[in-house]
């Protein structure tokens, strides 16, 4: 327990832990508030007691009662703000460390695989870590502080009752930490399943179309359907885990507090304490009962504690990329790979790859599919790091470059454009959050977009769907050529920006290209034609190395790919219904 509390408190940052530190020593004070009430009782005995009981004697009781009734609200009142405002804090806090954290990884962590783990750590694990983990941390300490109050407060008065108070708590700590051993093999399954719940959910939603189009809903439910047993079992096997010792800790607690009466009545019977302390002992067993009741119950959830503290650590103990570069501002733009290897896992994806691309020139990389070419370009940006060899920006290893000053010089339009469920000016000042309205409307135009937002029902204001699903694939690539032109880098990659576009968006497509690839660095990955035949220099790539260089009319006249590549696509222009 207590090394979990550890955990906890050295998981929160220096601020939010001042304030889980400072509500426990309240709790220290609350305790003392909810002890006066003893002294009030005692009054009151002792007046029956004796049979003098006067309206001094009442009021006196009646005074400390409301002194320890408002100080424990009062303090209990400001208590619980503290634990709230840390539980939050640090729930926000730690989601904005770990997506600052995402935004230094190697590229090759964003698969399939690791978007259920992200979103769910992301999501449920911090929404238990502000719901969940602080108000059973803050629970439990307070429990433990009001224990071991009363544990001074009977000491002063009765050595052994007290020594009866510590057995009952040792014993209560023997049940509690088997409970946090038994737990905790069964913990990474659970883990485990709610990770693959949510990824089993999130490819559900957004496979669906497929789904239905190729009428597998019932085994694609029945994945999803699996995964929700899966959870039940996990919870329910931990839950089972848990009942027995949560049984015994509970049975620990009923046990010391009837043992504090026995014994106080006894050393009563036998003349060894006075009868005003045996009922004063007798009082405070209820009083301890309710305190190490309250933890029991509480207790159980601290293995959630461990599970989410360690889950969010995976992600921050992942080794970023090293970011700590120079903010360089390069008079060149030229970009060189020097024999640069790459390989993801076990499989080599880019072989002693070496080309030059100087400022201000198209270069077309074409290929077979799974050739590596996009891999390549990734590598250019420092997506990823490379294996062997390097990566010159203007002369300087991109290396030398931290990471947020290299990406100012790079662009990209993707094949597959990600719009953000937000209106459609925010998207194009994506990158540029405090940019005039002017300019956005500047960049929309110049991308060809202007008129088909102007057409929409509140224009720029516009609410698009997530990953912009409102927009037809031709609206989306130009909202996000609109926001390559706001970045207005030096350098721009394209990959595959017009190969799912339709005829009638094509036209508008290729202008805002256009306007966005003007006096600027071009990098393309296409397989049309018309697209890479003017480039300055077209790279042909296959399984991982450049095998064939040179301009459109070089290449057309020897023998290999491109040459294969230049009759498929003549062929099939030429192609007609007999």
């Amino acid at each position: 327990m207590f090394r979990t509390l550890k955990m906890y408190f050295d998981f929160a940052n220096k601020v939010n832990r001042k304030k889980l530190l400072t509500a426990m020593l309240l709790g220290v004070l609350k305790a003392m508030f909810a002890m006066i009430k003893i002294p009030a009782i005692a009054t009151i005995i002792q007046g029956i007691l004796e049979e003098n009981m006067s309206p001094a004697t009442i009021w006196t009781s009646f005074g400390i009662m409301c002194i320890s009734i408002a100080g424990q609200v009062i303090v209990g009142l400001k208590t619980t703000m503290l634990q709230t405002e840390a539980g939050y804090n640090t729930c926000s806090g730690k989601r904005i460390e770990i997506a600052e954290h995402l935004r230094y990884l190697p590229m090759g962590f964003f698969n399939a695989n690791s978007l259920g783990r992200i979103t769910n750590i992301t999501t449920n694990t911090m929404e238990q870590l502000a719901d969940v983990a602080t108000l059973v941390v803050m629970i439990t300490t307070q429990g433990l502080v009001t224990t071991a109050v009363i544990f001074v407060f009977l000491a002063v008065f009765d050595i052994r009752i007290a020594l009866i108070l510590l057995a009952g708590i040792l014993v209560f700590s023997f049940f509690n930490t088997m409970m946090q051993s038994a737990t905790r093999p069964a913990a990474p399954r659970v883990a485990k399943a709610g990770e693959t719940l949510v990824s089993a959910v999130i490819e559900y939603i957004q496979g669906i179309a497929e789904v239905k189009n190729y009428n597998l809903t019932e085994k694609t439910a029945r994945k999803l359907e699996d995964a929700i047993k899966e959870k039940q079992a996990a919870d329910t096997k931990m839950e089972f885990t848990v009942i027995p010792y949560m049984f015994l800790q509970g049975l620990a607690t009923k046990l010391t507090g009837v043992l504090m009466c026995i014994v106080s009545v006894y050393f009563y019977l036998t003349g060894s304490m006075p009868l005003l302390y045996a009922i004063i002992m007798t009082i405070s067993s209820f009083m301890i009962y309710e305190s190490l009741d309250m933890m029991g119950g509480f207790s159980a959830l601290m293995r959630n504690v461990n599970i989410i503290v360690d889950k969010a650590n995976e992600v921050l103990d992942i080794p970023p990329m090293d970011i700590d570069g120079a903010d360089i501002v390069s008079d060149s733009m030229d970009i060189e790979l020097r024999d640069i290897s790459f390989a993801y896992e076990d499989k080599k994806i880019i072989d002693g790859v070496s080309v030059k691309i100087p400022a201000n020139t198209t270069t077309a990389i074409v290929g077979p599919s799974g050739g590596g070419k996009t891999t390549l370009t990734n590598l250019m940006a420092r997506f990823w790091d490379v294996g062997s060899g390097e990566v010159l920006l203007g002369g300087r290893n991109v290396k030398d470059y931290s990471f947020d000053c290299l990406m100012k010089n790079f662009s990209f339009v993707f094949q597959r454009v990600y719009l953000f469920e937000d209106t459609i000016a925010n998207n194009i000042r994506f990158g540029e959050p405090d940019a005039p309205m002017e300019k956005v409307i500047a960049a929309a135009k110049k991308a060809r977009c202007h008129d088909f937002i102007m057409s929409l029902p509140d224009g720029y204001d516009t609410i698009i769907g997530e990953g912009g699903a409102s927009l037809s694939g031709g609206e989306k690539q130009r909202i996000s050529i609109a926001r390559a032109i706001m970045k207005d880098a030096p350098i721009i990659i394209l990959d595959e920006a017009t190969a799912n576009v339709d005829p009638e968006n094509e036209a508008e497509l290729t202008k805002a290209i256009e306007e966005l690839t003007r006096n600027k660095t071009i990098i393309m990955i296409a397989h049309r034609l018309k697209t890479v035949r003017h480039a300055d220099q077209i790279v042909v790539v296959a399984d991982g190395k450049i095998v064939q260089k040179g301009t459109h009319e070089e290449l057309v006249n020897e023998p290999g790919i491109y040459k294969d590549f230049v009759s498929e696509r003549q062929e099939a222009v030429s192609w007609k219904i007999a």
